[in-house]
């Protein structure tokens, strides 16, 4: 802006006229006419949101309960496994993890934009002062004191500032349900590591007992072919088997120690620096019930799927928005300002300025280049959204897949520890009547452990399926209705934690 005067320019206007209102009346009537024409011949609106096409899914093809429309999942889900250890777990990694202070800064950043976007109706004001010093030949230093001030104002007549903002606004709610996403992802993944690790620690408890059986095996070998009752092969096969049984071993404390760092990670603590107690899996975690809703309902309660449609809104509201930059824009500018000679005369005289402009971009191909890329963009929107909604069916039905397919194997993981424990009963009992040797006694106990851990990794993919399936589910949030509104539709409420 030069909003410099001259002391001359001063003195012979001491205060210009401001623009007369049959100037800004002909700005007004041209600005009416070019908007009365484009509106005959142009598309000016904003398409209306409703959700995109999909086909129908009327329900789940392997849910084994009672499906209903009122079923509701618990905003604290996790607290359905009954365990405070997991609950201190999560509400940790809620508060502390880095994932989601940083999605909930995205919120921030959105909600910063919606007031730079608002700035736009909203008059400009510059102000300046200065000193000139000007050296002529056989003239002496002339110096010049001017303090000026400008008011530019693009009015908003057609509402183009307000719908950038309402744009704005959708691109709000769809980064706090990016926040609900990932705040569901966060829980569903401290769930799940924290199951892994109890695992781990009823593995390494399960392959310390077979090594120690495998270890007696061993002995049994060694004295019967020092007694020469057995070959040397039987004795290099079972310290083979020794072998492979603490190589096990090492391997599971060493699983169980990236499980633990990565747990620390999500709970904002420095890997190494978390060291979780030992405990028993089937002890500690109970198996929920996940309450099933309509496939329907999973359109309002998945956060992804809620964020891709705030996002069709937001590309709805940009292409409104890029229409609308067809019609002219009306601005005003002021000007005020003083100079002399001398710091005593500077406001001694005034200059005052009015001028009403009128711009036409109706003619300028950017304008219409960027409407034809918003509403291209705007189609992108649309398939995203219909991307999200098949994940989501197929993350619900793959979870169903799962669990169903676990718990029925867990019958029969039951079934036969059962059988096996049976049988390591009875040759313990002939073990004592002399029909058996210790060393039958061991393979039947060690067959025993073997089937132990398979029910026991069953149980944790049953855990770990559950959590999926909540997580599927939307994870207990309430429905969230996405629509036209001026305002921009209400956030909905975090989950009481």
């Amino acid at each position: 802006m030069n909003t410099a005067l001259s002391p001359s320019t001063a003195q012979s206007h001491p205060y210009a006229r401001f623009g007369t209102p049959s100037l800004l009346a002909r700005v007004a009537g041209a600005a009416g006419l070019c908007a009365a024409l484009l509106c005959g011949c142009t598309d000016l609106s904003t398409p209306a949101y409703r959700r995109p096409d999909m086909p129908a899914k009327e329900s789940w093809a392997h849910t084994r309960g009672a499906v209903s429309a009122a079923a509701t999942v618990d905003p604290q889900w996790w607290k359905a496994f009954d365990d405070p250890y997991l609950n201190t777990l999560i509400d940790k990694a809620i508060s502390a993890n880095v994932d989601i202070k940083i999605l909930a800064a995205r919120i921030g950043v959105a909600g910063a934009q919606i007031g730079e976007v608002q700035a736009g109706q909203l008059p400009t004001v510059d102000a300046g002062a200065g000193i000139d010093y000007e050296k002529s030949t056989g003239v002496g230093l002339t110096k010049t004191y001017d303090v000026a001030t400008q008011v530019n104002w693009d009015i908003d007549i057609w509402g183009k500032v307000e719908k950038s903002v309402q744009a704005q606004k959708a691109e709000f709610h769809a980064s706090e349900a990016d926040w609900r996403a990932g705040w569901l992802t966060l829980v569903a993944n401290v769930a799940t590591t924290y199951f892994q690790i109890l695992q781990f620690d009823d593995q390494i408890k399960e392959e310390q007992q077979t090594l120690d059986k495998n270890k007696q095996i061993l002995t049994i070998y060694q004295q019967m072919y020092a007694n020469g009752v057995a070959p040397k092969t039987e004795v290099l096969r079972q310290s083979a088997e020794i072998n492979g049984l603490v190589n096990e071993l090492l391997e599971l404390h060493r699983e169980r120690d990236t499980a633990e760092n990565a747990l620390a990670t999500l709970i904002g603590v420095p890997a190494g620096e978390f060291k979780m107690p030992v405990g028993q899996l089937r002890q500690r975690v109970k198996f929920p019930d996940v309450p099933m809703g309509l496939p329907a309902q999973l359109l309002g309660r998945r956060p992804d799927v809620v964020a891709a449609q705030y996002r069709i809104l937001e590309s709805y509201d940009e292409v409104g928005s890029a229409r609308l930059a067809q019609l002219p824009t009306i601005s005003l500018t002021g000007r005020a300002g003083t100079a002399a000679f001398s710091l005593s005369d500077l406001f001694k005289v005034f200059t005052l300025s009015f001028m009403p402009s009128i711009d036409l971009p109706m003619f300028d191909p950017g304008v219409h280049a960027h409407i034809k890329t918003t509403e291209a963009q705007s189609k992108v929107a649309e398939e995203q959204y219909r991307q999200a909604v098949f994940t989501a069916f197929e993350e619900v039905e793959n979870a169903l897949v799962n669990l169903d397919a676990h718990k029925k194997q867990r019958v029969e993981l039951l079934e036969q520890n059962e059988r096996l424990r049976t049988v390591a009963a009875q040759v313990e009992a002939q073990l004592k009547e002399g029909l058996v040797s210790q060393l039958e006694v061991l393979e039947s106990e060690r067959s025993l452990a073997s089937a132990e851990l398979s029910l026991l990794a069953n149980h944790e993919q049953i855990l770990s399926d559950t959590v999926t399936l909540y997580k599927a589910m939307g994870g207990g949030w309430t429905d969230v209705e996405v629509a036209n509104v001026a305002s921009g539709s209400a956030a909905p409420a975090a989950p009481a934690r």
